[in-house]
């Protein structure tokens, strides 16, 4: 993005952490915002919106100490039907996300993220579209296609695959023969769309089935 796009955008970042709103504003700043207010609370935003206020970015936090998340969304959006609204969040539950999604907002970022993401979906906003950082799209697209998932037994031989077992070991393990391990070894390259073990053990991670260092 042009610095000069972004320098003509009025931000409003709501986030009761101190850290996260001058981390925010940090980033906004560096990259040539020059309209940025801070908010701890919902009611401070709400207040000033009445007051007439308006921006073309709303960058808020879900847990905020005054009014739910959700509901400072709707409040947002009576004010101006229009917002651009990018929540960021730790939460990564899936019906948080589909919730989210059900009220329309312009982009999903994990707080865990590259904090030069919320660029990324600010310029993505302004080009039309809509902006899910990678982690929620591959929640949302495990969720919508079950058949993807891993069964227990898949997701047992995932986990000792990432002790390092070979199959003969885990199916030693598991009281199952070997042609056996290797169905359910081909399966989760299958369904996790992995190309080799390193592969499979990161992708396994990302996606919830593996702890790191598991």
């Amino acid at each position: 993005m042009r610095e000069s796009v972004l320098s003509k955008m009025k931000i409003a970042v709501v986030d009761d952490h101190d850290l996260i709103r001058e981390g925010m504003n940090a980033v906004l700043t560096n990259n040539g915002a020059n309209f940025v207010d801070k908010y701890s609370t919902s009611s401070e935003l709400i207040s000033s919106m009445d007051l007439g206020k308006g921006y073309d970015f709303y960058i808020i936090d879900l847990e905020l100490p005054d009014i739910d998340g959700f509901v400072l969304i709707e409040m947002i959006r009576a004010r101006n039907p229009q917002a651009n609204i990018i929540v960021s969040t730790v939460h990564d539950e899936i019906w948080t996300l589909r919730r989210l999604i059900a009220k329309d907002v312009s982009a999903i970022v994990y707080k865990s993220g590259d904090g030069n993401e919320i660029i990324d979906a600010i310029n993505e906003i302004l080009e039309g579209n809509k902006y899910y950082c990678e982690e929620v799209q591959n929640a949302l697209k495990i969720a919508t296609d079950s058949s993807m998932h891993p069964s227990a037994r898949e997701l047992e031989v995932l986990h000792q695959i990432a002790q390092g077992k070979t199959s003969r070991e885990i199916a030693a393990a598991m009281f199952v023969s070997d042609n056996t391990v290797e169905a359910h070894r081909k399966a989760l390259f299958s369904k996790l769309g992995a190309v080799n073990v390193a592969d499979l053990i990161m992708k396994a991670i990302n996606m919830g089935y593996l702890k790191k260092g598991n």
